[in-house]
């Protein structure tokens, strides 16, 4: 038995990364509840692409972290029947070195695969490259319904949801924080734990303890279309795009601006028709969905996650991908709020480095 069961623990945001939070803290039989100013999977969530991978360019100081993330969902799966991944695999590939990403260290489970290779796996590409990486492995899943089987997990350990409730501030004693103020009262807790995506940073600053994290603008755009277009992650300088079961087609853009052409419909409409010119057999593609999205990115690009430094009871949970790392995040965190097990793998996402003097 764990020394923090029964600890009172709230969680601020029902993302996937406070739904998973909670989840993991009530299975270690915390009292959990979880708070969230408007609805479940509201924010950034919502509009994610939601492609588990491990793959990153250039020094990762988060790697151990980050090749953990498949092998943590794989588990969630076995755990809760309602949080299901597409394990497609993905296909990388760039418009150099005769198509092909060059593959890193931190791409161990990359595999080069020829032209016919990439026909196999992606028989309507109109141009594929000579080559491209094929990662086996990786897969994507329905963001706001894995949250949501996340958030049944969590509740039928005991949590408790408070939705269409905004925190307000916290009560502190002593240099820690003992509760949660919102408009329907104040809510005591041992440990508050800030997983409210960009909108930390406004709640670390009523602590004056501003965190510099950034609202990274990104576009996603669903598409009615015809199913079996797309059977792996497609990633290429046309398109990021992939294809859930009932066919419909998730695609993921840069954010460019806001001006007119770059309006979130017109993207679409114009990805639309990059996605007909490199695949056979699209008949019709119709938006029924463009929106921009708020990733909370650090501004040194590395996850925040643990105490915040000089004041008790508060542990912070922002980072991107937020839909890889929720899984592994989640348990991890819970280990360290309530078993007291510090997580090496998390060193290098400590608040305390934005705090030295």
């Amino acid at each position: 038995m764990g020394n923090g069961v029964d600890k009172r623990v709230v969680v601020i945001g029902a993302g996937i990364v406070g739904a998973s939070l909670a989840y993991h803290l009530a299975s270690k039989r915390a009292n959990v509840i979880l708070v969230e100013a408007e609805g479940i999977a509201s924010g950034v969530t919502g509009s994610s692409f939601a492609w588990i991978n491990t793959s990153h360019s250039g020094p990762d100081p988060i790697a151990q972290l980050r090749g953990a993330a498949i092998k943590e969902y794989r588990r969630l799966e076995t755990e809760l029947p309602g949080l299901k991944v597409r394990w497609t695999g993905s296909l990388s590939y760039s418009a150099s070195t005769g198509g092909v990403l060059q593959a890193s260290g931190n791409q161990p489970s990359a595999t080069l695969v020829s032209r016919s290779q990439i026909l196999g796996l992606e028989p309507n590409l109109k141009n594929p490259p000579q080559h491209a990486l094929y990662e086996a492995e990786e897969g994507a899943l329905d963001a706001v319904e894995a949250t949501h089987a996340l958030i049944a997990g969590a509740q039928a350990h005991g949590a408790k949801v408070l939705t269409q409730t905004r925190v307000l501030g916290f009560t502190t004693q002593s240099a820690k924080v003992t509760g949660v103020e919102t408009a329907m009262g104040i809510i005591d807790a041992d440990i508050v734990v800030l997983a409210a995506g960009t909108g930390i940073t406004k709640l670390t600053d009523t602590l004056k303890m501003s965190l510099p994290i950034e609202a990274s603008p990104a576009i996603f755009i669903r598409y009615k279309s015809q199913p079996n277009l797309v059977h792996t992650i497609i990633s290429s300088p046309e398109m990021e795009v992939r294809q859930s079961t009932d066919g419909t087609l998730l695609a993921a853009e840069d954010y460019l601006g806001d001006s007119v052409e770059n309006q979130p419909v017109a993207i679409a409409l114009r990805t639309a028709r990059a996605i007909q010119n490199e695949l056979y057999g699209v008949i019709s593609i119709d938006p029924e969905l463009a929106c921009v999205g708020l990733r909370p990115i650090p501004i040194d690009g590395t996850p925040i996650i643990g105490y915040l430094p000089n004041i008790g009871g508060v542990y912070v949970c922002a980072m991107h991908p937020g839909v890889t790392l929720a899984a592994i995040v989640g348990r991890l965190a819970s280990e360290e709020i309530i078993d007291d097990k510090a997580s090496s793998t998390l060193s290098p996402c400590r608040p305390g480095r934005f705090f030295q003097a």
